[in-house]
């Protein structure tokens, strides 16, 4: 929950600029050998790369960095377990794929899970969970990511993993750009401190390029309603790392929760 922990440090377009910032420029040694004389596909599919660019960086980044400046980590959690429905949702408007009830079964199960954790083994404090303004900014932003990635499939086959993602973060940049100048000026933001720059140093890397394509090859190869359920495991994993890295006590319900998101994505990503 770096995007919250932040929220003091960045508004939400300058960190989201400074992240993807950072990855181009990591990009950019790879990515100009990876599009070289590739001129004619990009112009035959500039299209779907600027709504895929439009999409994944400034729009979606922005709405949930946004979100994150107002809501709590608990209600970020929750509303980023929708991801997966609305993944199907936008298979089945776009691509006329449907679900499986093994998949669907499967989510549940692993959204059974995650609430388990969020609510410590206790079901009755999801009635004492209060709505904030940026729970609709978080909301707003599931369905974007949900048409990213079905169309995704129609990225050009031309482009390794990382040309895409060097086209689609220089596209992004492009234009965010505009709008990170002008907000720059209106509003000058504070100069980060030393651990905010390595934070978001971390986010550019870790989360913008690793993350990036290792998610585009996912969904390349199981597509992204199998990819979506996937998105279960994050609170499964933060639980971990929590208990490893900043010495939470491990509890029953932890095991349960974890457990019980491990079995609904294995159910709903297992292939006979």
């Amino acid at each position: 929950m770096l995007g919250r922990a932040l929220r003091d440090s960045f508004d939400p377009v300058s960190l989201n600029f400074w992240r993807w910032f950072i990855a181009l420029v990591v990009l950019t040694p790879f990515g100009l050998r990876a599009v070289a004389g590739k001129g004619e596909v990009l112009r035959a599919h500039a299209g779907i790369l600027a709504l895929l660019a439009l999409l994944s960086v400034p729009l979606f980044q922005t709405f949930v960095y946004q979100g994150l400046r107002t809501t709590t980590a608990i209600n970020a959690v929750l509303l980023n377990s929708s991801a997966p429905l609305f993944m199907i949702a936008c298979s089945w408007l776009i691509e006329r794929e449907r679900a499986t009830p093994r998949q669907i079964t499967g989510m549940l199960i692993s959204l059974a899970g995650i609430m388990i954790i969020m609510t410590r083994g206790e079901p009755v404090r999801l009635v004492e969970l209060e709505l904030h303004s940026g729970d609709l900014w978080i909301l707003a932003a599931m369905p974007l990511w949900g048409l990213y990635s079905v169309l995704l499939k129609r990225r050009p086959a031309e482009l390794s993993g990382v040309g895409f993602l060097f086209v689609i973060s220089l596209l992004g940049v492009t234009l965010l750009a505009p709008f990170f100048l002008a907000h720059s000026i209106v509003a000058p933001p504070p100069v980060p401190t030393l651990e905010a720059a390595l934070a978001v140093l971390y986010m550019g890397i870790a989360a913008s390029v690793i993350a990036f394509i290792c998610w585009n090859r996912g969904v390349e190869l199981v597509g992204a309603n199998a990819a979506g359920f996937t998105l279960h495991l994050l609170p499964a994993f933060g639980t971990l790392l929590a208990i490893a890295f900043l010495d939470e006590a491990f509890r029953g319900f932890h095991a349960a929760g974890v457990a019980t998101i491990l079995a609904g994505v294995l159910l709903a990503t297992y292939r006979r």
